[in-house]
Order: structure tokens, then sequence, then C-alpha cells
């Protein structure tokens, strides 16, 4: 089975969120797709096969399978437009999160994905205890997302795993803050895995409805500020979030089964 290793949200080698995709003939069982992201030990590995004029989409982390992922969809759709289908400037996949498309513009990758409205929640005690920090908002979704006073509190975060460990109701804390030279800025750990994970496209499905709603505005810059960092060019609508990025291939491959 062929497989490439894509770095997605960037336009360079060594940054971005690498991914894998894997693309298979046929559908692999459960077992062996989460074998497979447990060897590869990246943040995602994902799993794509032809499925009449559209593909089968589907992401693992090392310990267990996702509802959605941005990165690992955006490599997915380049390995498709570069490598699989050359001719097409669209695809869809079919995942569990829906149809989501993507369509090639220039050197950019345009997602179409699903709005996810997070609710403002109390800062209570034990999470404000959790996060070592007061912050100024908090929202509830599938992760936890953590507004803080600016962007310099933002790159200066240190997590303590132990801590946010007990925020076992989200899947991933987000924090994030005004930007100074983008719309907003934000970081994204996973306390079960106990890793910051490098750019986080998902996560923006509820970012850009929060940064939207707060500057007043549908077109958003947004950046990520992990070590290895990556851009999102995102778009808000009355149903939807586009998120738009670049990709380079670091890797092809044969997986031996």
């Amino acid at each position: 089975m062929d497989y490439y290793v894509v770095d997605a949200f960037t336009d360079k080698l060594f940054s971005g969120n690498p991914a894998c995709i894997c693309v298979s003939e046929k559908t692999l069982s459960n077992e062996v797709m989460q074998n497979i992201a447990f060897e590869n030990n990246l943040s995602e590995t994902a799993f794509i096969y032809k499925n009449g004029k559209d593909y089968i989409l589907r992401w693992f982390t090392p310990s267990f399978e996702i509802d959605l992922c941005g990165h690992a969809t955006l490599a997915a759709a380049f390995i498709v437009f570069n490598h699989l289908d050359c001719n097409s400037d669209k695809v869809n996949f079919e995942t569990v999160s829906g149809v989501l498309s993507v369509i090639r513009k220039g050197d950019l990758y345009e997602m179409t994905f699903p709005k996810r409205i997070a609710q403002s929640i109390m800062k209570k005690p034990d999470i404000v205890e959790s996060l070592s920090f007061e912050p100024l908002e908090l929202y509830s979704e599938r992760d936890l997302y953590v507004v803080m006073n600016n962007e310099e509190e933002v790159k200066n975060y240190i997590p303590d795993y132990t801590k946010l460990k007990k925020l076992d109701s989200w899947l991933g804390i987000v924090i994030t803050a005004k930007g100074n030279n983008a719309d907003f800025v934000s970081r994204y750990f996973c306390p079960e895995l106990m890793f910051e994970d490098p750019v986080t496209g998902s996560a923006h499905s509820t970012l850009v409805p929060i940064w939207s709603n707060k500057l007043g505005k549908n077109k958003l810059l947004a950046k990520q500020l992990s070590k290895r960092g990556g851009t999102l060019y995102c778009e808000c609508s009355n149903n939807n979030i586009k998120i738009s990025g670049n990709a380079v291939i670091y890797s092809k491959g044969s997986i031996l089964l």
C-alpha cells in the first residue's frame, strides 16, 4: 500500500503539520488502520480509497480514530490532486463528519468544513486551576477554547499536562488571542497524548465563528503558534467554514502488509 507524508498548512518542509496518507484499494479493518497509525506515530494517519467518483476518508491518531481532522484532509487532497487524479481541481471525501469538499485554487487547497458553534461557559475554579491562569473567556465544543489577553500570552504559555488531563470533558485544549500580524492566533494541546499539535484545522471550525463574531468580519487570517507553525486562510459563512492552506510532500513509500 502506497503512503505519503505531507506537511500541511505550510509552503516549506519541516513546518506545518505532518500527516501520513495511506492509499488503499479496499476497506481495511479498524485494527489494521489503528496499528498502522500507532506504528507511524504521527498526530494523524489518514486512509483513503476510491468510492465511485469520491473517496472514503478516515483519520486515526496513534491511540484512537478521530471525527474530524483538518491537516490530514488537506494532505489527502494534496495527494489526490498531485498524485492520484492530477486533472481534477475538486474532490469530495466521505467521512464520519459528512461529505467534505476540497478545491484546488492555485497553490492553496480550500476545504469546506462544518461550522461548529461553541457555548460560552463559566470560569469555574477547577478549570482555572487546571489551566494555571485566569482566562478572559471560556468556550466549550469538542475542545475547550480558552481566550487569552494577547498573542504574547499564547506564545509564552507552558502547559502542565498533569493538570490539563483533569479537563477530560474535552478532546483538546485550545488557547487563543487576537493576533499581532494575523486576525487571531492559537495553540492546541492534547492532554491525553501529552503533546502540542502543530496545526489543527478542525479546531478552526469553532475558532473561526468565535473570532468572526468578535472582530465583525467573515474572512480571517489565522496563525497557529506551535514550534513548527502554520498559516490558515479562513472564511465564515452562514452554514460552513472554509479553510485554505498550502502543503508540501516530504516522503513517499510502501507499507508491506
